[in-house]
């Protein structure tokens, strides 16, 4: 009886990173992280980000390039992200015991699921404002983590993900100092305000077990942050940038809620499971990673400039996964990640073509930090390249309209689900092929006073 329990028991599996299905964001950044926080970076593939003195929207990789205002300055940037997934060769069972028939074969190898993604905006604000020739305080707004997508309350992978949304918005406050001529510093501090949503079905397919629902969390939560940057230019000409972004830690709270439920309570009474799927609070914790950012900015010529960037991004942090916790008798949920720290690479050129002109083009390369073991419906995440190509068009000398397209090409992958992990006891076994790509147009205005 206590096996078959086990099996039977209809948990509500919620993650937060299990964001990066099926989501906008995750077509076009490793993880659930964003890297859209500039239009003058994202020309170039995010090349030389951290020590760029193109504008002050580089300050999101190192705060010390506040710097580049030398009067009040404000800078608006809109990414506009088209993602496109197919999930093919879809083989899913439920988790049905043997007593009432076995699990329950839901999907066909014809099956496809190409709807799933939704096409996303991602905002960001910047404004400087000097108070002196080598001292400058800024206020930013970005989205640093986020994705939204939808694969249906129907499709065969149901139990493992259905709706999935996330929501992180940052409000940080910098000042950017110059030493001397050739080394300044910058820092910040953020508040985060994070919103989740997370619904999987709940459940069997076989009536004779009770049937299936579906489960839902939302969840808010408030995190506090900071970033350090240095710039260095040793040489004229050559720029040196690195920066840190901390980590986040955001305690979850919110609630579970179930529809049509009653035929799963019943099954659960039967089986003498002690608890039932009803409305309650939900809590957890996460931290969500930390990011470093080395950058070189070389001149070639007085018009050419090669930029490079390394990004370490510390997804261990959130390797664990999440143990949540219900406000009822309900066993919490556990769900493991087995995030591994990565790093992205970029490489990219600007040439000033005109007075009028700036170009720019890049390449990137952005290792996904998932690892086999534990790739799921909700993290069927790849490895990315980026073609980015942009320009700035200098209006007058105190504002200026910028310009970028990335396309992202990202890994095929399989998820393969076959119910040996723990925590997918209750949602039964899935795999699928996954194609994904996605195209990134991005618009910016600036403007000094």
């Amino acid at each position: 009886m206590t096996t078959f329990s086990t099996r039977s028991c209809i948990l509500f599996k919620a993650s937060v990173v299990a964001l990066a299905v099926a989501s906008a964001s995750s077509a076009y950044s490793a993880g659930f992280a964003l890297n859209d926080h500039s239009t003058t970076a994202s020309g170039s593939a995010i090349a030389g980000a951290a020590a760029s003195g193109e504008d002050i929207s580089f300050s999101y990789w190192n705060p010390a390039l506040f710097l580049n205002a030398k009067k009040n300055t404000f800078y608006v940037s809109g990414a506009y992200v088209m993602p496109k997934m197919d999930v093919t060769n879809i083989q899913a069972k439920d988790a049905a015991p043997t007593i009432v028939g076995g699990p329950t074969n839901l999907s066909t190898s014809s099956t496809s699921n190409s709807d799933s993604v939704d096409n996303a905006f991602i905002p960001a604000f910047y404004y400087a404002m000097p108070l002196s020739d080598d001292t400058v305080v800024g206020v930013s707004l970005n989205a640093p983590f986020g994705l939204s997508g939808d694969y249906g309350n129907s499709w065969p992978g149901r139990f493992h993900a259905t709706e999935t949304s996330l929501k992180d918005v940052a409000l940080a406050f910098s000042v950017a100092h110059r030493v001397n001529d050739w080394f300044s510093a910058g820092a910040s501090v953020q508040v985060h305000r994070a919103h989740v949503v997370l619904a999987s079905a709940v459940g069997t397919a076989n009536p004779n077990a009770g049937g299936e629902g579906l489960g839902k969390i939302k969840a808010d939560a408030t995190g506090y942050g900071f970033s350090l940057g240095v710039l260095m230019e040793p040489i004229k000409g050559t720029r040196i940038g690195i920066g840190y972004r901390s980590k986040v830690k955001f305690d979850f709270k919110g609630d579970v809620k179930y529809d049509n439920v009653a035929g799963v309570n019943q099954g659960l009474a039967t089986l003498g499971a002690g608890y039932q799927l009803v409305n309650a609070s939900a809590e957890d914790n996460l931290k969500f990673p930390d990011v470093l950012t080395i950058s070189l900015d070389q001149a070639l010529t007085n018009k050419l400039r090669l930029g490079l960037s390394a990004i370490h991004t510390g997804w261990s942090s959130i390797s664990d996964g999440l143990n949540i916790k219900f406000g009822s008798k309900q066993p919490n949920s556990v769900l493991t990640f087995g995030f591994d720290d990565e790093w992205m690479y970029s490489a990219g050129l600007t040439y000033d073509y005109s007075e009028a002109w700036t170009l720019r083009t890049g390449i990137a390369m952005d290792n996904s930090p998932v690892t086999d073991k534990y790739r799921s419906a909700r993290t069927p995440d790849g490895d990315r390249k980026w073609y980015s190509l942009g320009a700035t068009y200098h209006i007058d000398d105190s504002s200026s309209a910028s310009f970028a397209y990335t396309y992202v090409s990202i890994e095929d992958v399989s998820v393969n689900r076959d119910g040996s992990l723990p925590e997918d006891a209750s949602r039964g076994t899935y795999k699928a092929d996954y194609a994904s790509s996605a195209n990134v147009v991005s618009l910016a205005y600036t403007k000094s006073f």
